[in-house]
C-alpha cells in the first residue's frame, strides 16, 4: 500500500494556459516501473492548485509546476521516498521518477491526463 500511496502523489500534470493556476485541476496519472522490484501500472489521481502539487490520497508532497510546464516533485510515505520530474504540454504530461519504495531502489516513467 505504501507504493500505491507514494506514486499517487508525486507527478503533476499540464494545461494549455501559462498563467498562475493554469495547471489547476485533478489529474489521472499512470506509473510504470522500468528498473527495480516495485509494482507498476498504478493509476492514481492528484491535485494541482496555483502551481502547487498536493496529494489526493496521503503522504507528504512537495512540488511545483512552473509557467513553462516543467515539473519537479518530492514525495514521502512512511519510509518510502521518491522524486519525479518531466515536461507538460496541453492536457497531458510525461516524465520519469525514481526512489526507494519499501526498501527497493526503483525508477520508471509516468504519463498524466487531466480529468
Amino acid at each position: 500500500m505504501a507504493t500505491a500511496a507514494l506514486v499517487a502523489v508525486f507527478v503533476p500534470a499540464v494545461a494549455d494556459a501559462r498563467g498562475p493556476g493554469a495547471y489547476d485541476g485533478v489529474w489521472d496519472v499512470v506509473f510504470a516501473t522500468t528498473r527495480g522490484n516495485c509494482s507498476s501500472g498504478y493509476r492514481v489521481p492528484f491535485t494541482v492548485v496555483g502551481g502547487r502539487v498536493s496529494s489526493a490520497g496521503g503522504g507528504r508532497v512537495e512540488g511545483r509546476v512552473n509557467r513553462a510546464g516543467a515539473v519537479a516533485v518530492r514525495v514521502s510515505v512512511g519510509a518510502s521516498q521518491a522524486s519525479g520530474g518531466g515536461r507538460l504540454f496541453g492536457n497531458t504530461g510525461s516524465g520519469a521518477w525514481r526512489g526507494i519504495i519499501s526498501g527497493d531502489r526503483c525508477s520508471g516513467t509516468w504519463q498524466a491526463t487531466r480529468t
